[in-house]
């Protein structure tokens, strides 16, 4: 197994180097030898294919089903995000209540301590046992999941490619029928969805574009009248590693404000409570808290260890996570100084996330539950309150990585791109029992890195997708005869995984600690162990040189 990981961890140094903006004749040779390492890659799984099985590959064997069985399962996630006061007291139906283990809790409070918040005293949040939610055995699904299974594998979506950018997408936001997307290469472009052009190229940015956020209509019409502008503008907001946040006026195509933060800044969010909040993370783990009435800096925190590499918020909460893997949830009282109170902080030897300097965590928050990417092949769930971990397979290889997860109209959404083979894909499961309904993919899919979703007057699914290329996705009639550019799969190993809670499995996805020594090219682990130490999202670190 040690010759698996050594190639595995090659492949994603390989996948990173690919998409930065300058490379040495060194990492050049390096990305050419992606063909051979894959060739090598494929040899070995087919010698373990046999009966010793590779780590990681879902088995549908009795042994690996037994595996599967938690005995205590966490309880099935709500199918609505609980109200903002019931999400703050943590007020759930009063049945079995899932406990961390006592080191946790103490990782907990301590770190709280040193950040300086206020750790939440209210007892942990009590889980329903509900384990029926979690069985996806055909027999027993009932009538509304086997409709909705059976309109997924009948799935047909038109893809239209958005080109422009002259590097990798970072992040997109949808508004109204205008996509926007954030680029390596410094700029902020607009485009028109129905006609699938350019509808203008925002530029100001001295640094590449890390982060997009797309305040409410109601917020915008705040800011509009103080700039004297219409109130059906609508805004968006720019984080960059240049470290200035910027606020654009869409209609008009330029930046009415600029923040400077005095660090890069990696992640940002709208927190659209009272008079509204921008909350960024930057490169050095800081979260930070900026008025949307006078723009002036409320609260700096040195929240994590490392970057900040997602902010979401639900209600009153802000989650943020970093490349550690380390998450953090606070409170925002909506306070004119400091509004931002710690509740909890998990690290990321609780998450099992990160596993190196410059890893990405994107997260994903619903109820009392966080969906965490981290470039694996899994997705983590995080139960916040209690610190409890679940995992839910999706790749059915150890060489599967998952980038983004979105949530949007009752499906749960992750990326997954093998770096054996270099095939990307997007696997749906529903919600909130998180079953597997499709994976979705075509012909020479690039790998996903950001994801967004809105909906079409009909009803229909309309997403876009960015990272090497940027995509639009519209779901067309299933009774219509016009064929769609995506198929429509279902991946049997992924159909018979349960939701498998931390302790049921091996953790055998930490890859990138592993020797990266190579017999055929003496030196390389040298060269590659300073430049190339992180995960699957090296990309950022590049964002910020």
């Amino acid at each position: 197994m040690g010759d698996v990981r050594k190639l595995q961890k090659k492949l994603r140094q390989i996948g990173n180097l690919e998409i930065k903006i300058s490379l040495t004749p060194e990492e050049r040779f390096k990305i050419s030898r992606k063909a051979e390492l894959r060739s090598r890659l494929a040899e070995l799984q087919l010698q373990l294919s046999g009966p010793q099985q590779t780590p990681g590959i879902v088995e549908d064997g009795e042994k690996e089903k037994m595996k599967r069985q938690v005995e205590e399962a966490p309880g099935a996630l709500p199918s609505q995000t609980p109200p903002a006061s019931k999400i703050l007291k943590g007020e759930e139906q009063p049945k079995a209540r899932v406990t961390p283990a006592p080191g946790g809790r103490q990782r907990e409070t301590g770190r709280a301590a040193e950040i300086g918040g206020q750790p939440d005293r209210t007892e942990p949040a009590k889980v329903p046992d509900n384990r029926s939610d979690f069985d996806t055995e055909p027999q027993q699904e009932d009538a509304e999941f086997a409709s909705l299974k059976s309109s997924w594998e009948k799935a047909k979506f038109r893809l239209r490619l958005l080109e422009g950018h002259n590097d990798i997408v970072t992040c997109v936001v949808a508004v109204d029928n205008l996509v926007i997307s954030g680029s390596r290469d410094t700029t902020v472009k607009v485009w028109h969805v129905p006609t699938a052009t350019e509808h203008k190229n925002l530029g100001g940015h001295a640094g590449g574009v890390t982060c997009l956020s797309a305040p409410p209509p109601e917020y915008c019409k705040m800011l509009a009248r103080c700039l004297s502008l219409s109130d059906k503008e609508r805004f968006i907001l720019s984080g960059s590693a240049d470290c200035y946040v910027k606020i654009w006026a869409l209609s008009i195509g330029q930046c009415v404000k600029s923040i400077y933060t005095f660090n890069a800044v990696t992640a940002l969010c709208f927190a659209p409570e009272d008079e509204g909040y921008i909350i960024t993370g930057s490169d050095g783990g800081k979260v930070q808290a900026w008025s949307w009435h006078n723009f002036e800096n409320c609260q700096s925190i040195n929240a994590h260890q490392e970057a900040v590499t997602s902010v979401q918020t639900q209600g009153p909460l802000v989650f943020s996570g970093a490349a550690d893997g380390g998450v953090s949830v606070w409170e925002n009282r909506c306070s004119v100084r400091d509004p931002l109170r710690l509740l909890h902080h998990w690290g990321g030897e609780v998450t099992g996330c990160g596993g190196g300097a410059g890893g990405r965590l994107t997260l994903s928050p619903r109820g009392d539950r966080a969906f965490l990417a981290y470039g694996r092949s899994w997705l983590k769930i995080l139960h916040w309150r209690t610190g409890a971990m679940s995992r839910l397979t999706n790749h059915n290889s150890i060489t599967g990585v998952t980038d983004c997860v979105h949530q949007t109209g009752g499906l749960l959404i992750g990326s997954c791109h093998d770096l054996a083979n270099g095939e990307s894909s997007l696997n749906v499961f529903s919600l909130p029992q998180c079953r597997y309904l499709a994976s979705l993919t075509w012909p020479d899919a690039p790998r996903i890195l950001c994801f967004a979703a809105w909906t079409t007057g009909s009803g229909g699914h309309r997403w876009v997708t960015g990272g090497r290329d940027l995509v639009v996705w519209e779901q067309l009639p299933g009774s219509g005869k016009q064929r769609g550019d995506v198929t429509a799969k279902r991946d049997s190993s992924l159909e018979s995984c349960l939701l498998e809670s931390e302790g049921d499995t091996e953790d055998d996805e930490e890859t990138d600690d592993c020797d990266d020594d190579d017999d055929d090219n003496n030196g390389e682990a040298k060269e590659s162990a300073g430049a190339e130490d992180g995960g699957s999202a090296s990309w950022l670190r590049c964002v910020l040189q």
